[in-house]
């Protein structure tokens, strides 16, 4: 048996600690901490998250039955459930989502000049949020609802990489559109959003930004048509002009780009607006399209990630675990890149959840004579490439 490390230090060993810490020092995470530390926290949280863990319970009850490897694993005592709980009722959240936020940005960097993930010649970016539904009665403090609570997800994910840009936990009550003012907008970048984010007057800010944006069109839409496009293939019509109603006009005074289309698929039909005059309404219409990958990411991250069942009931507890989850996802895509593999980040995961005690070098475990591909995948699941 390979005498090295473990598979999970190797993994979490790819991620640079010193900026961890100095979140930690900046929020006095530390302040009186003897045994189990901030980072000792987030690796357990990490471990829980990669080995499908239901519970604090279940986490450390399987930590506890390797007490022998806990130390080569970065946790340099036995675990205590009510330290554990403790920990992540108390410990600031901000530590994880600064972290998480700097794992984002590395990524980014890591797979920018990476021209086989790329269907664009431009960075597009999905805006979209997701709601996290909760029990009012023990999550009382996630409004949503006069009979419900919940918290929202809002992301902004570059649909080239699946990776997100931008990333904020809120209450479910938050409207999407409070989010899209929050956003510093990319020159060059397009941005897709659904018809959630119809704020006339953002989306003029974005396009005195030099960026663009291509939006679905409430319904009913009052544009007033100056001149049409030609117009192929599955797209009704493709006209310029400009809006009729005082306030739209005030909010965006210039013109605009409106495109029916219809998907030959399901003969659904949308109405995009744009403030790009130059592609082509079959290359809009397919921007519009790729949106669908900001739904596959927040369908993966419930799924394969635990965000879904808390391991606390505060509110400091949740957004640790979702911004610890958001870490592990990144911190999977940069084995991913690092190592060049061509398994899919649910592949890496599920291979991983049952070697991490392995003390196996990390990318043998990836290698063909030790892989048994059936092609049973299942081709909703998102993939990086």
């Amino acid at each position: 048996m390979h005498q090295g490390k473990f598979v999970f230090s190797q993994l979490m060993n790819m991620v640079p600690k010193y900026e961890f810490n100095t979140y930690v020092d900046h929020f006095n995470g530390d302040k009186g901490i003897r045994n189990f530390n901030c980072w000792q926290q987030f690796l357990c949280i990490a471990f829980g998250q990669l080995s499908n863990r239901e519970s604090l319970r279940d986490i450390v009850t399987c930590l506890n039955a390797q007490h022998s490897k806990l130390y080569h694993l970065g946790i340099k005592s036995k675990l205590s459930r009510s330290t554990f709980s403790d920990a992540n009722n108390s410990r600031d959240w901000r530590i994880y989502a600064y972290y998480a936020h700097f794992l984002m940005d590395k990524v980014h960097k890591l797979y920018s000049d990476n021209q086989e993930v790329k269907q664009f010649d431009f960075t597009v970016f999905a805006l979209d949020s997701s709601l996290i539904r909760l029990c009012l009665r023990i999550f009382f403090w996630a409004k949503y609802r006069h009979c419900k609570a919940a918290v929202k997800i809002h992301t902004l994910l570059d649909v080239q990489t699946s990776i997100p840009y931008y990333f904020h936990i809120s209450d479910g009550i938050i409207n999407d559109m409070s989010i899209l003012k929050q956003l510093a907008i990319v020159p060059g970048a397009y941005y897709v959003m659904d018809r959630g984010y119809n704020d006339f007057s953002e989306l003029y800010r974005i396009h005195t930004s030099r960026a663009f944006f291509v939006i679905r069109a409430k319904d009913p839409l009052k544009f007033n048509r100056q001149y049409s496009n030609t117009k192929k293939g599955n797209i009704i019509y493709d006209q310029i002009g400009t809006f009729v109603t005082f306030y739209s006009r005030k909010d965006y005074p210039e013109k605009i780009r409106c495109i029916k289309s219809m998907d030959p698929n399901t003969n659904s039909v949308i109405v995009l607006l744009t403030d790009n005059f130059e592609l082509r309404a079959e290359d809009i219409a397919e921007l519009y399209k790729s949106r669908w990958q900001i739904e596959l990411f927040f369908k993966w991250l419930k799924q394969h990630l635990k965000i879904k069942t808390f391991w606390g009931l505060s509110e400091n507890a949740v957004k640790v675990q979702i911004y610890s989850a958001l870490a592990t996802y990144l911190i999977v895509a940069i084995l991913k890149h690092n190592l060049r593999l061509k398994q899919s980040l649910y592949e890496i995961l599920q291979i991983l959840s049952v070697s991490l005690l392995n003390k196996v070098p990390i990318n043998e475990l990836f290698t063909e004579s030790l892989l048994q591909n059936e092609g049973d995948d299942d081709c909703n699941q998102l993939t990086l490439w």
